[in-house]
């Protein structure tokens, strides 16, 4: 075990050289390692472990001959015992981590007073905590893995310093290398727009501010933006562009720095070979161009654009002031900021512990992880896929409901992004044979979100799909949830029941949760006590409880639901019903008072029933407690910028069925526009149909009829399916028969 610290040799001491020294011009400094006991013998016994290491070990035998050595001089990591004369264990890393925060902090003990020992781990003072006797090894490893945390925590501190003082230089260099040298004032004059003695006072502005000299322009109000762009564009024949319609691809934003374009006043769009499209505010200052086009190393194709355009489009692609679009920042919950990182290691595992941790330190993984998660947010799409295949790895997005093939990855490049995503997400990066699950909170330029990371082995590699879940989503309204009004007044009269199960039912992906927390909603008053189970939660709400369900440590919808119901609850949102201990106790928390909805997965309204039954359900229980079932699924909605009415396909008309083979349905389609990024689909919208069981659906229901008869008694009581709803929503022009066809299939 003494080769894993190899790989910790050349720590940054307190008095280490700068960063811009080179490894030849340092002499590689020692870790140093404090070990802390009262027992003479457990320090010569520590000081042991580590004799084939390359640390430099210091003892003491008392906190207060700890502390006197801390301040001789810098201490990389403490291991210290618990119960000692005088200060004790805890007191004594709580003052270490006032005095040294950098100082990594281990407590050793063998004494049963945990309260004490976990109070110190949550307050932040201890990093880990091993019982005597310890296991060398464990030891040894446990050290070697606290001092890499030391090394990235103290790298990431030189790389942030060394970023801050990059921008200030670029934006130096953004001041003093660019030559302006614009044509446009001359040709102001020439057409006796400016007069000579104002030329002549923006060209000295010019050489006094060094800005460009349309700023300097605009700023005297001299000529208006509106007339100089027409006549650039009239008489010059100038390309002008509407930057909204642009999406800027991070690749090509990175070429220019923020700074040079917002003083410049430019903006880079897209890159076709070795040819950049540049928007910029002044298209005759020729000196700005040929510094871009020397700084890029491309051509430079110049486009118009407003400038009060040209500023939006930099806010956008870059970001305001306040946020930073180069980087994801993983959102850690620990009090400490060397807490969250565990390896585990297998002995009959090939891989080395220093060829996992290399792995993760690829600065390509790094910026391929973050690039992926923070495209997927910027699309809309809700899931992520990284496929590996026999030629490359392909990271797919689902995006209104439909996968699409979005990058390809070469092969050498998937462990480490694997890897990389299970550090984020707290995983086992040594595991590559068994599925793992776990979570990622992520903050973005944008907004929050949480991914819900699932890795399975396949004979490629490990496949990861996440769940991409926004904090900050707003609960749809029951209105804008697009019902028909036929179906909205039956749903509204069956959410202003004060008690009964209401369930929403339909395949994973469904809108299912989005149904429920609209229903939540709808009639929600500070007088009543919310609660929701769920895993995970996908809508925040401040009015609601909202507990997590943790499997992992028994906290299961069952044991959850059974405290709620002593928390005093009028209304429970219960995520999922998966089993008849879960049914069980939501149908008689239904039947005591309470209002419940939850979900379940078929395929009809009418299905439902047989499905409670199936779960172990009386029936009488399910007649008297169930209040409404909502069966529904979701289809791309027509972009409404280029929908356009098209002649039925009597072919597809004909696959569907039903009232679409009459061909009385109208049709419609989107062209394709920048609005839909040329798909023809913006968005989704929900098929639904809504059961309301009446006295004779009840009496079929609770005296054991069969599902044939209660689907007829449905029927009669005015149930309208989800082809009936497809069919109303075809000829609406919300969607199309091709949609209809892909969620639903056939009709007949």
């Amino acid at each position: 075990m003494s080769g894993v610290n190899n790989f910790f040799r050349a720590p940054p001491a307190a008095g280490a050289p700068s960063a811009a020294a080179t490894p030849e011009e340092t002499a590689p400094a020692r870790y140093r390692l404090l070990l802390v006991d009262d027992e003479p013998g457990i320090l010569r016994a520590l000081a042991r472990v580590f004799r084939q290491e390359n640390y430099e070990i210091l003892t003491a035998l008392s906190a207060d001959e700890g502390l006197a050595k801390l301040r001789e001089g810098p201490v990389h990591l403490v291991v210290s015992d618990h119960m000692m004369p005088g200060m004790n264990g805890a007191a004594f890393l709580k003052e270490v981590k006032a005095r040294w925060p950098d100082t990594i902090r281990i407590m050793l003990t063998g004494h049963a007073d945990t309260n004490a020992v976990m109070g110190a781990i949550n307050e932040g003072a201890v990093y880990k905590f091993i019982l005597k006797p310890w296991n060398d090894d464990d030891l040894r490893v446990t050290v070697a893995l606290a001092l890499e945390q030391f090394d990235l925590i103290q790298r990431n501190r030189l790389l942030k310093a060394e970023n801050e003082k990059k921008t200030k230089e670029i934006s130096a260099l953004a001041r003093l290398a660019v030559s302006n040298r614009s044509q446009l004032g001359i040709m102001l004059h020439k057409r006796n727009l400016l007069t000579s003695s104002q030329l002549q006072e923006l060209h000295r502005l010019q050489q006094q501010r060094k800005e460009p000299f349309i700023k300097l322009l605009l700023e005297k109000d001299w000529v208006g933006e509106d007339r100089i762009r027409a006549i650039l564009r009239k008489e010059l024949f100038i390309d002008e562009v509407a930057l909204p319609e642009f999406q800027v691809d991070r690749a090509v934003a990175d070429l220019i720095p923020k700074s040079f374009c917002e003083r410049q006043l430019v903006v880079p769009l897209k890159l076709e070979g070795r040819r950049l499209t540049l928007a910029v505010a002044d298209p005759l200052d020729s000196g700005l161009l040929d510094d871009v086009r020397f700084t890029a190393g491309l051509d430079i194709k110049a486009v118009m654009a407003g400038v009060a355009e040209i500023r939006d489009k930099i806010r956008s692609v870059y970001g305001g002031d306040e946020v930073d679009f180069r980087e994801l920042e993983t959102l850690v919950t620990s009090v400490d900021p060397y807490e969250g990182i565990e390896v585990v290691i297998e002995e009959d595992d090939d891989a080395s512990l220093e060829e996992l941790l290399r792995q993760t330190e690829e600065p390509p993984a790094i910026r391929l992880a973050n690039a992926i998660i923070l495209e997927a947010i910027r699309l809309g799409s809700s899931d992520i896929h990284i496929q590996p295949r026999t030629k490359s790895v392909v990271v797919r997005y689902r995006i209104d409901g439909v996968l699409i093939d979005k990058i390809n990855i070469p092969h050498q490049l998937h462990q480490a992004l694997v890897s990389r995503l299970k550090i984020m997400s707290e995983l086992d990066i040594s595991e590559r044979r068994r599925p793992q699950d776990g979570r990622i909170t992520v903050k973005t330029p944008m907004r929050i979100v949480d991914l819900r990371m699932s890795t399975l082995p396949t004979i490629n590699g490990e496949k990861v799909v996440m769940r991409i879940l926004d904090r900050n989503a707003a609960v749809v309204s029951l209105e804008g949830l697009g019902f028909s009004a036929g179906d909205l007044a039956r749903v509204r009269a069956m959410v202003d029941r004060p008690q009964g199960i209401i369930l929403a039912t339909g395949p994973t992906g469904s809108g299912k949760t989005t149904t429920l927390y609209s229903l939540l909603q709808h009639n929600a008053v500070p007088g009543k006590n919310y609660v929701t189970i769920e895993d995970p939660v996908e809508y925040y709400l401040d009015m609601a409880g909202q507990v997590l369900v943790r499997e992992k440590i028994g906290l299961t919808f069952p044991i959850i639901l059974r405290s709620i119901l002593r928390q005093d609850p009028d209304v429970v949102l219960l995520g999922e019903i998966r089993d008849f201990e879960t049914a069980e106790v939501a149908f008689h928390a239904a039947l005591t008072g309470h209002q419940v909805f939850s979900t379940l997965h078929t395929n009809s309204a009418v299905a439902t029933v047989a499905r409670l039954l199936d779960l172990g359900l009386k029936p009488y229980v399910v007649a008297a407690a169930l209040e409404g079932v909502i069966a529904q699924r979701l289809v791309r909605r027509i972009c409404p910028a280029c929908s356009e009415e098209t002649a039925p396909d009597p072919v597809l008309l004909a696959r569907l069925g039903g009232v679409f083979a009459s061909g009385e349905v109208r049709s419609f389609r989107g062209r394709g526009c920048p609005r839909c990024h040329g798909s023809g689909y913006q968005g989704r919208i929900g098929l639904y149909e809504v059961l309301v069981p009446d006295e004779r659906l009840r009496d079929l229901v609770g005296g054991g009829g069969s599902i044939l008869e209660i689907g007829r008694a449905a029927r009669d009581g005015g149930l309208r399916t989800l082809a009936d709803d497809a069919v109303v929503k075809v000829s609406e022009g919300l969607t199309t028969a091709e949609e209809i066809l892909r969620v639903i299939g056939p009709l007949t």
